[in-house]
């Protein structure tokens, strides 16, 4: 959850008098009022909505929640001649960004710290502490565009960063900086860090660390932005652009568009056409149980910022939670009223027990939490470049069709999933043990989907991670028979694959020097991965 603070006197003037009626719909929407003064209204975002992590998205939402100004938004983009050039230096780094100018804008005290706040809320929430998005705000004014996302090696980049007394390079910053400290992780173990530079050579920021302190600062007199979004996923860059533009837009700003070109490609952001997608009525009154019409479920798709006409929803640009048609069918039954649902008893009589596999499953997890092993969760769903090429393999991928970002395809292994922890925890403290069981998708004439457990064990070898599966297996009442094998993710003469009652269950091995480069990984780490489905059928 986030908290974020509104302005009282300018909400109500959008959604009406906050009385104890307008209070109990707010909540009903999912952004509950957690606190009340005259002057401030502390309102509770859920996650998975970043277009309300501002006083203008709450307020477009609840407008249209209470029948006020109900419908989907209209936002204009008009077309400009405003160039960014992404270099390839940057593939490695940060490969992505998003951009917009905003012009006409009228600022306040205010509406900057409005600004400040969404911008810094969604680095935290949806951008996942800067590290899937990072956004720049910078005066138009300050900046000669055509502007270059470009990497450079560190003591080469020498800019002033935002409220410091003097100049850094890219090293200094991440050491003495605040922000840079505090961000350093970020770019851990990269040779070139990503800088936003202008036509005139003026380092704009180094993402997703920090702006410059003379064209990153944006002030109440500022007229004219520029914005940036920079990260891994350009899906994700440019929904988090087009919830700012939609702030931007109701504030009152004009946006404009601006040509991205990556070597002989050019896209234009932001997107701000709606999408759209595709709605049964039959399939809306089966999964919430109601006895809907056309009409019915027009009105409440309008009530939750949506059109709809014959069978299609134009969802808004700024919902980056909206993927699949029963999201929009979530937004109908909280558009119908949760509060208006028949309670009722399912007309079926079972009675629950736990399945051999979760036993299983639970008696593992027991065991390893006894060794001092944390559990970990992960998404089934991957992509080939951690699955595949990180883990040094070539490995046919079950893959998705229509996905909306780039993780577009089903895990073949548990492993790549424990790697991108390790590798995305490359600052907590050493040693790190870790295990997780999970579903895998093999794919052949038919998928097959097996349940895995992988361990995974920092400055480890091969000796102790066989201790641990033996200690695991005596306690499962099963005993291994190890025969050397070889696989391109695990270092020659130190994998085997395991074998229970002559039956191959899984591998073993210490984790091979190259993949841990691709992680960016600089401790050994020992692994092994057993099939639960097979040893279930052992015990």
């Amino acid at each position: 959850m986030a908290i974020i603070n509104l302005n009282k006197k300018t909400f109500e003037q959008k959604v009406g008098k906050i009385d104890e009626k307008l209070k109990d719909r707010i909540s009903m929407l999912g952004c509950p009022i957690e606190e009340e003064t005259d002057e401030e209204i502390q309102v509770d975002i859920s996650p998975n909505r970043p277009d309300l992590l501002s006083e203008q998205g709450v307020a477009r939402a609840v407008a249209a929640f209470t029948g006020k100004k109900t419908g989907l938004p209209q936002y204009e983009v008009e077309k400009s001649n405003y160039k960014v050039i992404i270099e390839d230096s940057v593939k490695d780094v940060r490969p992505f960004t998003a951009c917009a100018v905003i012009k006409s804008l009228k600022l306040s005290e205010q509406r900057l710290k409005e600004i400040i706040n969404i911008q810094e809320k969604l680095h935290m929430t949806f951008g996942r502490a800067r590290k899937k998005i990072a956004i720049g705000i910078y005066p138009l004014d300050k900046i000669k565009m055509p502007i270059t996302f470009k990497a450079m090696e560190p003591d080469k980049i020498r800019f002033r960063p935002l409220e410091s007394s003097k100049e850094m390079t890219g090293s200094q910053i991440l050491t003495q900086h605040p922000a840079g400290k505090a961000y350093a992780h970020l770019l851990q173990g990269m040779k070139k860090f990503p800088i936003f530079i202008d036509a005139k050579g003026q380092i704009m920021s180094m993402p997703p660390i920090i702006n410059s302190h003379e064209t990153g600062k944006i002030t109440a007199s500022t007229k004219d932005v520029f914005i940036e979004c920079s990260g891994s996923d350009f899906n994700s860059l440019s929904k988090a652009l087009s919830i700012i533009s939609a702030v931007f837009s109701d504030m009152g700003g004009k946006v404009f568009s601006v040509d991205l070109k990556y070597g002989s490609k050019i896209i234009k952001t932001p997107n701000m056409e709606p999408e759209k997608m595709k709605v049964s009525l039959a399939s809306v009154n089966k999964l919430l149980g109601l006895d809907l019409n056309e009409k019915d479920l027009k009105k409440r798709l309008e009530m939750m910022n949506y059109s709809y006409q014959n069978g299609t929803v134009m969802v808004p640009p700024y919902r980056a939670d909206v993927l699949h048609e029963v999201d929009i069918i979530e937004d109908v039954a909280i558009a119908y009223g949760y509060e208006n649902f028949e309670q009722a008893i399912p007309n079926i009589s079972t009675i629950g027990k736990e399945t051999k596999l979760e036993i299983l499953k639970r008696k593992t997890a027991e065991a390893l939490v006894g060794l001092n092993l944390v559990e970990t969760y992960s998404y089934c769903v991957t992509n080939e470049e951690d699955e595949c090429k990180k883990m040094e393999t070539k490995e046919d991928l079950v893959e998705l069709m229509n996905a909306k970002t780039n993780y577009n395809a089903m895990r073949e292994s548990m492993l790549p999933s424990l790697m991108r922890i390790l590798g995305d925890n490359r600052d907590v403290d050493y040693p790190q043990r870790i295990f997780e069981m999970g579903r895998v998708f093999i794919k052949g004439k038919y998928i097959e989907e097996n349940t895995n457990l992988a361990v995974a064990l920092t400055n480890s070898n091969f000796t102790e991670a066989k201790q641990t599966m033996d200690y695991l297996l005596k306690m499962l009442g099963l005993e291994a028979e190890l025969r050397e094998s070889a696989h391109s993710s695990l270092i020659e003469g130190r994998t085997g694959k395991i074998f229970i009652n002559g039956k191959e269950v899984g591998i073993i091995g210490e984790v091979h020097p190259k993949v841990l480069s691709n992680w960016k990984l600089i401790v050994p780490v020992a692994s092994f991965e057993l099939n639960l489905n097979k040893i279930k059928e052992l015990i």
